[in-house]
Order: structure tokens, then C-alpha cells, then sequence
């Protein structure tokens, strides 16, 4: 893909005026490299605009002349999707219009460049929910967290940003603009292209804002964090509780206890809830419209698996102020593998009933290959998503142990796919893991894939580098 010339440089800048673009080696340089510092790329220019008419105009420009282009959002993704590598940047930082709420349809209308904070905080001020909730949802945004199709903690209960998008508007990569933003909860007139957007990582488009689903807010809500022996206990427990609630379990986490461990040596003013240490825990979260219901539930809950072994340590939250240093030590668990040296990240998702097998194969697997080894394996059993990452060895060598990454994830994929898995459950596949991806995806699927990108991006423009 060619570079983009001096003159079509010149006409981006003249199309998007002052505002829209900067060359500012300085401001530039923080938006071209993955925050855990994984990947590094470079940018000829920055374009910052400030409406879907202004990407619009760059995008037509950039199509015209065969330019690659990378969109970005808040640049939280995890595997390299948003960095450049001398493609142009374009960014939505600057498109954070809050355009509508309206608390009788349960929907608002937000621009992409709105972090999911702002999202959650708006919808609050209408009394109502938006419950995509990520660790990084101060800096993530709207278009991004859609991009890639994100999960996030409440899964359980609200699903994927797929199931919380009504109508998007967005860029095409010929510079048309996709009028899809409809507030409509049912519509079956013909292929719905916002599903081919969402999850697409910009390889289609760019999305510029979102008709997104709000939630009653919840009168009560319950936090525990519970010490248990196996996964197996975890998803027993899992049942018992959607059982006793009737579909009142927002948020179901995992967590190990080396992975606890080392946040709880790395990240400060962090505690360990429980007075035993156990092999496993789970932060489990109630929420309930009736006021005390979910602290009710919570308790019967636990009495429940404690009485049948499923248990053998708890700590309810009581306040939430104490609940949110329970959930302090789930969100800072990628943050504590940082500082411990970094290591090998896996983002699979399973069956539940295979979790278990896959944590007994694949602990099995990768410490009689490689010795010394710190398994951190956490995330949202509820849905079956784990975020299973490999830290090196204390004192170990980064560059050596860098090394050996693919081999390691040889081993986690190829399990994964024996169990009818997925090696990307939730942050897409970017830079990361294209060609692996392949193996593990039925044929049919890729080549279905290929023809869509093909006929709305038939040049490639469109993060260049990024799926198929």
C-alpha cells in the first residue's frame, strides 16, 4: 500500500482544517504504541475530525488515492489492532457527543469517541443503565468497545456490545456514509449491516456513533468474593446461583490464586478479601429492582455452598466503598502482570462445562514445557471467556521468554480447538493472531469472510493488516 504523498497530505489537512489533523511528533507519539508497549507503529499524520461528514471527506480522499488508513479509539486494545505501521491514523477523540437520551425508548444516541465512563454516566443521568463495563472503561470508547465487539463484566446478563447496539452510523471505505442509526428493536428488511460492522476491528468501516440499549437501574446490588478448590466448584456454584435469582447474577469472575497473588504484590493499597487462601475465587455480583433483595439472595446463596462444600470462604461487601476493592483486585490483574514482566496473553473462550478440562490440560501442558512458569488464569466464567496468560519466571530473561510465545500458544489454541473453543473470545484478533486464527475457523467461514471484505473494502484500505 502506498504511502501517502505529499499533496494528498496536503488535501487531508485541507479538508479537515486546523482542528482535524496534527503532525506533532509528540502528540503523536502516545496513540502509535500499545499501552503495555507490544506493539510500536508510525503514522505520516494524525487526523482528528470532529464529525461523521469530516471522516467522511477523508476517508473518500484516502480511497481515491489507495491510502491505507487505521481507525482508532481510545487505544486500549490489547492486540495491536489500532497501531499504524505508516498507515494514516484516524482517530474519534474528537466526536463525543452525548446526541439524544431517551429514558422512555431505554435507548441513547452517543457519538464513537465517548468514552464507556461517559456513556455509563449519561445514561445515569436519565436514570437508566448502560452495563458495558470494562477496566479500561475510563479511556475505552463507544466506536472502539463496538469495533471489537467487547464484553466486559456483565456479560451474564446483558451480553456483548453486539446484543446492546440498536443502529449505527458509520464511514464505508469508499467515504459513503452508512445512515443505520434506527432506535428500531426489530427490523427484517434484508441483510442488517451493522452486524457486519460490529466486530469487524475498522477492516469495514469506521463507526462514528451508536444507538445503544439502557437498562432499568437496579435497587439492589450484592458483592461477594467466595475461596472454592476447582473450576469445577466455580461453575456448580454459577448454577446455583442463576438458579436461586432467576437470572439476577450480573457478573461472575474468576480468578486464580497466583494470579491474586501477584496483584496483590505489584498493585498497592490492594487486599485479599478472604482470610484463607484457596486455590480459586470468584467475585460474584447480585443485582435486583426490589431494594435488599440482592443482599438477600447473596446470603442464601452462600449458605447454600457452604452447607454443600462447594466453599469454603467468603466475604460479602458491605458497602461500596469495600465492593470496589473486591473488584479493585479483578480489574488491576492485567495491570500486576505488567509490572511482574509482562508474559503471554490468551483471550479463549469455552464451553462451561469444558472450563474445567481446559485449565487441567492446559496448566498440565504448558508447566511440563516450560519450567518456572506463572499461570494467571481469570475472567468472566459466567460466559465462558478466561484470559489465560503465561508470566515469565522471576528473573527469567524477557527476551528469551518472548521467544517462545508462539510455542506456548501452539499448546493453549490447539486445546482450545480440540474443545470446541474459541482462541479470541472478546478482543479480536488484530495484529496478534490473523493467520493463527485460520486454523481453527471452518473453511467456509473464512472464505465468506474474505468476500465480504471484498466487496465493501475491495482495496484494502481499511486496517490493511488486521483478520482476513
Amino acid at each position: 500500500m502506498p504511502a501517502p504523498s505529499p499533496a494528498v497530505i496536503d488535501e487531508l489537512k485541507s479538508v479537515l482544517g486546523p482542528k482535524g489533523w496534527t503532525q506533532d511528533a509528540d502528540l503523536i507519539a502516545p496513540r502509535v504504541v500499545e499501552w503495555r508497549g507490544a506493539w510500536e507503529g508510525n503514522t505520516p499524520i494524525l487526523l482528528t475530525p470532529g464529525s461523521t461528514e469530516e471522516v467522511a471527506r477523508a476517508v473518500a480522499v484516502c480511497a481515491r488515492e489507495g491510502v491505507a488508513i487505521t481507525p482508532q479509539g481510545g487505544n486500549t486494545g490489547l492486540v495491536g489492532g489500532q497501531i499504524p505501521y505508516g498507515e494514516v491514523l484516524i482517530s474519534t477523540s474528537r466526536m463525543r457527543a452525548v446526541r439524544q437520551v431517551l429514558p422512555l425508548e431505554d435507548v441513547m444516541v452517543v457519538e464513537a469517541g465517548l468514552t464507556l465512563k461517559e456513556a455509563q454516566d449519561a445514561a445515569a443521568g436519565a436514570d437508566r443503565f448502560f452495563p458495558l463495563s470494562l477496566a479500561a472503561e475510563g479511556t475505552a470508547t463507544v466506536g472502539g468497545v463496538i469495533s471489537t465487539n467487547a464484553g466486559g463484566t456483565a456479560v451474564l446478563r446483558y451480553g456483548v456490545a453486539r446484543d446492546l447496539v440498536l443502529g449505527l452510523e458509520a464511514v464505508l471505505p469508499n467515504g459513503k456514509i452508512f445512515h443505520g442509526l434506527k432506535r428500531l428493536r426489530k427490523d427484517n428488511t434484508g441483510y442488517d449491516l451493522k452486524h457486519l460492522l460490529i466486530g469487524a476491528e475498522g477492516t469495514l468501516g469506521i463507526v462514528t456513533a451508536a444507538a445503544l440499549k439502557l437498562f432499568p437501574v437496579m435497587r439492589s446490588r450484592a458483592t461477594a468474593v467466595v475461596g472454592l478448590e476447582t473450576p469445577a466448584a466455580a461453575l456448580e456454584l454459577l448454577a446455583a446461583a442463576k438458579a436461586e435469582t432467576g437470572g439476577g447474577v450480573e457478573a461472575f469472575e474468576l480468578m486464580n490464586r497466583q494470579g491474586i497473588e501477584i496483584c496483590l504484590s505489584h498493585i498497592p493499597d490492594t487486599r485479599d478479601p478472604l482470610d484463607t487462601p484457596t486455590p480459586w475465587a470468584v467475585l460474584i455480583e447480585l443485582v435486583s429492582g426490589e431494594p435488599g433483595a440482592a443482599e438477600r439472595g447473596m446470603e442464601r446463596i452462600l449458605e447454600d455452598a457452604f452447607e454443600r462444600g462447594l466453599i469454603s470462604d467468603a466475604a460479602m461487601a458491605q458497602n461500596a466503598a469495600q465492593a470496589g476493592q473486591f473488584w479493585r483486585l479483578r480489574e488491576e490483574m492485567s495491570a500486576a502482570q505488567k509490572a511482574a514482566g509482562g508474559g503471554w496473553k490468551h483471550d479463549v473462550s469455552l464451553p462451561l462445562t469444558a472450563l474445567p478440562e481446559f485449565v487441567e490440560r492446559a496448566h498440565a501442558a504448558l508447566n511440563a514445557r516450560f519450567e518456572g512458569i506463572r499461570l494467571v488464569t481469570f475472567g468472566h466464567l459466567g460466559d465462558g471467556n478466561l484470559h489465560y496468560n503465561v508470566v515469565p519466571p522471576v528473573g527469567a530473561d524477557p527476551k528469551a521468554f518472548a521467544a517462545r510465545k508462539d510455542e506456548g500458544a501452539r499448546i493453549v489454541h490447539d486445546i482450545v480447538g480440540e474443545l470446541a473453543g474459541s482462541i479470541s473470545a472478546e478482543h479480536g484478533l488484530g495484529r496478534l493472531k490473523t493467520e493463527e486464527a485460520l486454523r481453527y475457523k471452518d473453511p467456509v467461514q473464512v472464505a465468506a469472510m474474505r468476500a465480504v471484505r471484498a466487496a465493501l473494502d475491495p482495496q484494502r484500505i481499511m486496517n490493511p493488516s488486521v483478520l482476513f
